[in-house]
């Protein structure tokens, strides 16, 4: 009797995926004391009293029930109407937003609800490692071009236009960007929209970083237009601005119809976000833009740490303008990435990730997040210095 191997009881997509280029260091890490992460984009910061409050209220209150495969109405109406004061842009609760599992699930919901086998998905790199997975996952082809240093880690137009072929139909960007902190001007996004205007394809905007913004103003991209707004699918949440990583609650906003798709899967994988979860995300909309100030301006501070103290070391660092991740070239060390990441780890007890898992863009970089706390950030670069003089 043939014997039936591990992989082909996978099924070739779930089998030919890549394994998280970010965890294997970490997984360094764990074996290792004293190590000083600048690898896992989480907070520092505890979810505000405020919020953890409502929380154990809902609890106490009894509130561990299912709510409606939509989420809570309440919740999408604090969406709808922060998302219209802080950028103008009007969405229907009842039936335009769906509140998620963070926006990992909105993500994935997004995929599958509008991807067909072999559509292709065109994604500006470096970015987050999900975003190739999740077409793959879904049928689809991720289609990826390279976002350049010298544009300050902005896609250009031009080169999405020239990945288009009959296949594709979708656009993806994430502006502020994971790994890079870019930030995509006014003027790029246009450019991108009358792309998508042309050739009729939809847009998916994963705007999770929004509120991390430093000198610059994040454009919403369903806000600028009605148009827009009806060939795009806004995927927002709360980890990051409110630092509520562990709470996973996200949200996706669209047009009815593609939304009710995403309903349709959701409602079977996961039947509602957790209650708990959406009675804090209605805490943090209500009472959490002081605190959201409060760690915006303490990212600031540890960014132009971070920026700095990298590029007096001969890193290379372009000023990162929104998330909290700095992109340092690392080629003066004579290195790869990989290599420098892993040597960084083991010689100095440093963990950085290297660019290299973010897709093709991000060869020759890694990635350092600053949300960690500034001593640690200061000891981090006496590390990296050191290093350096060894091997700079």
């Amino acid at each position: 009797m043939q014997e039936v191997t591990d992989v082909q009881r996978l099924s070739a997509r779930v089998a030919g995926l890549k394994p998280s280029g970010i965890r294997k260091f970490f997984d360094i890490a764990a074996t290792m004391k004293d190590v000083i992460s600048l690898g896992i984009g989480e907070p520092d910061f505890t979810t505000p009293k405020p919020i953890l409050d409502a929380g154990i209220r809902s609890l106490q209150n009894g509130e561990t029930h299912y709510t409606s495969n939509h989420g809570k109405m309440e919740v999408r109406q604090a969406v709808a109407d922060n998302l219209k004061h802080l950028y103008g842009v009007s969405y229907n609760p009842a039936d335009e937003i769906v509140i998620t599992v963070g926006v990992s699930e909105a993500l994935y919901l997004t995929m599958t609800a509008v991807l067909d086998p072999g559509d292709e998905v065109i994604i500006p790199t470096p970015c987050f490692v999900s975003y190739q997975a999740e077409v793959i996952l879904a049928g689809g082809v991720p289609v990826e071009i390279p976002a350049r240093i010298e544009n300050q880690f902005m896609v250009d137009p031009v080169d999405i236009r020239k990945a288009i072929t009959p296949r594709t139909k979708v656009i993806f960007i994430g502006y502020p960007s994971n790994p890079t902190g870019a930030v995509a001007t006014r003027d790029v996004i246009l450019e991108i929209v009358k792309i998508a205007e042309e050739y009729d394809l939809l847009i998916i905007s994963d705007e999770i970083y929004d509120r991390l913004v430093y000198d610059f103003q994040h454009v919403c991209v369903p806000a600028l237009s009605e148009s827009i707004k009806r060939r795009t699918i806004l995927l927002g949440g709360f980890s990051k601005d409110y630092a509520m990583t562990g709470w996973r609650i996200g949200y996706a906003c669209g047009p009815a119809d593609i939304i009710q798709g995403l309903v349709r899967i959701h409602q079977y994988t996961i039947m509602s976000a957790p209650t708990t979860a959406q009675d804090a995300a209605l805490e943090a909309l209500k009472t959490g833009e002081p605190f959201v100030q409060e760690m915006v301006t303490e990212y600031d501070r540890r960014r132009k740490l971070l920026v700095s103290g990298l590029n007096r070391l001969g890193l290379s660092t372009f000023e990162p303008r929104g998330a909290f991740y700095a992109f340092p070239n690392i080629r003066a060390s004579g290195m790869d990435d990989e290599t420098f990441a892993e040597r960084l780890l083991r010689e100095e007890g440093v963990a950085v990730v290297p660019g290299n898992a973010f897709g093709p863009g991000g060869d020759g970089f890694v990635r350092a997040c600053y949300a960690t706390a500034y001593e640690k950030i200061e000891e981090a670069l006496k590390r990296m210095e050191r290093f350096m003089q060894r091997h700079g």
